[in-house]
């Protein structure tokens, strides 16, 4: 998959592709049928299989003092979309220029002159350009006028329930991360380099390797079975383990984080980029008066994570 940053000066051999549009935050069961109309058409046309997605999240921008809410950062992101055979991520940087260009302005100077998009696909609730003015019936129109057409794909449900970033969110608030992998149509993941911690998992005999949440929507604080990849390095492969997210309360007031265990694994893995998907929420974080009583819990944590696991 290429990933396209500066969209001024693209390969000519990048341009006339079919390409989805969104934020496509946790890559949902929503954005994958957006995805998959785009690659009907794609295949249609014989034209490269594209995603245009904007860093940072336009709310980022505009919410700077706002929680985190992000399902996925970029990287985990474009590891989603690579792996629905996408050819080509547009990932835009975005700017107070492009925030302001009018619905009219962004299909003309970015889809059709700098980008030459054949196609577009987009949900029935996109808004584009300044003030979020445009809507599918605007670029339609735009569309016709500068020569590259335009579809629409129609919402989806969970039950009664549209298919949301929102309600991914209020499920992973909740502890319910097998609700939320059946809204996304795959595990709810947190990706990241394996940064340093405190070492404290090494000396209580349940050795863990650290990713920073920072950006990202916190899902309940408490202890999961996971199923994790190691995506670079000599180590490289699939594991199973059990993960703490939070800011470990038996040891002071800390960062939130994520910290996993991986079962029956050796090795250094700090630099290395790790990808942890949360299967079952198995209890909340707790402050423990004594590092026995903490260990004794851990003991039972792990266990009941190999046997979820065993039947995953």
């Amino acid at each position: 998959m290429r990933i396209v940053h500066d969209t001024q000066f693209l390969d000519p051999a990048l341009r006339g592709a079919v390409a989805a549009i969104g934020n496509f935050d946790g890559v949902h069961l929503g954005h994958q049928s957006v995805i998959a109309l785009t690659r009907e058409i794609s295949n249609e046309i014989d034209a490269p299989l594209g995603v245009m997605t904007f860093e940072p999240h336009p709310r980022e921008a505009f919410a700077p003092d706002a929680p985190p809410f992000r399902l996925m950062n970029a990287e985990a992101k474009a590891h989603r979309l690579e792996k629905l055979g996408i050819d080509i991520l547009y990932e835009l940087p975005f700017t107070p220029g492009l925030a302001a260009l009018s619905p009219r302005d962004f299909a003309a100077k970015i889809l059709h002159d700098q980008l030459g998009l054949a196609h577009v696909v987009v949900g029935e609730d996109f808004r584009f350009g300044k003030d979020r003015a445009g809507d599918v019936e605007r670029l339609g129109i735009c569309g016709a006028e500068l020569g590259f057409g335009v579809t629409t794909a129609p919402l989806i449900s969970f039950g009664t329930k549209e298919v949301s970033s929102t309600a991914i969110r209020r499920a992973l608030s909740e502890g319910r991360p097998r609700e939320a992998a059946e809204m996304l149509g795959h595990w709810h993941r947190i990706d990241g380099e394996v940064i340093h911690g405190d070492q404290r998992g090494r000396d209580l005999g349940y050795p863990t390797i650290n990713l920073s949440i920072a950006g990202l929507h916190p899902p309940r604080f408490g202890v999961y079975a996971v199923k994790l990849d190691i995506l670079t390095g000599p180590h490289a492969g699939s594991y199973d383990g059990a993960a703490s997210i939070g800011v470990r309360p038996t040891f002071g007031v800390n960062t939130a984080n994520c910290e996993t265990h991986i079962f029956d694994f050796k090795g250094d893995l700090y630099g290395e980029h790790a990808s942890v998907a949360l299967v079952d929420f198995l209890r909340e974080e707790a402050k423990f008066d004594s590092l026995d009583a903490l260990i004794a819990r851990m003991d039972d944590d792990c266990a009941r994570a190999r046997k979820i696991l065993s039947d995953v």
